[in-house]
C-alpha cells in the first residue's frame, strides 16, 4: 500500500529554518511530478513548491527565494529546505504526487494521495 510520510516539522522563531522530508514507500516517485502544499489557520490548501521528475522547480510567490524543493530518487525522499521562514508561514504541510493527467506546475496539480502532513510553526 503506498504511504507517504511527512517529517521535518517544528516551532521555531521568525527568521529561522526547517527542513521537511516527504517519504514515500510502496510506491515509487522518482519519476513523478511531486509538490509540497501547505494549509494555514482558516485557509484553503495550496500548492506553493513543485518539483519535476526532470528537477525542474516552481515556487509560489510567497516561497521564493526562501523555500527549496529537491528530492533524493535514490531514497525516493522529496525535501523542502525552509528559510527565512515568517509567521505567515505557520501551516500544516503536505507533499503529494500529482496525475500524469495534469502539467506539474501551480496551476495543473491532481494530487494523488496525502500523508499525514507535519506542523510547521513561526513565532514573530
Amino acid at each position: 500500500q503506498a504511504q507517504l510520510v511527512e517529517s521535518g516539522g517544528g516551532s521555531v522563531q521568525a527568521g529561522g529554518s526547517l527542513r521537511l522530508s516527504c517519504a514515500g514507500s510502496g510506491y515509487v516517485f522518482y519519476s513523478e511530478c511531486m509538490g509540497w502544499f501547505r494549509q494555514g489557520p482558516g485557509k484553503e490548501r495550496e500548492a506553493f513548491a513543485i518539483i519535476g521528475s526532470d528537477g525542474t522547480t516552481r515556487y509560489a510567490d510567497s516561497v521564493k527565494g526562501r523555500f527549496t524543493i529537491s528530492r533524493d530518487n535514490a531514497k525516493n525522499i522529496v525535501y523542502l529546505q525552509m528559510d527565512r521562514l515568517r509567521p505567515e508561514d505557520t501551516a500544516m504541510y503536505y507533499c503529494a504526487p500529482s496525475s500524469r493527467l495534469y502539467r506539474c506546475d501551480l496551476d495543473s496539480y491532481g494530487p494523488i494521495y496525502w500523508g499525514q502532513g507535519t506542523q510547521v510553526t513561526v513565532s514573530a
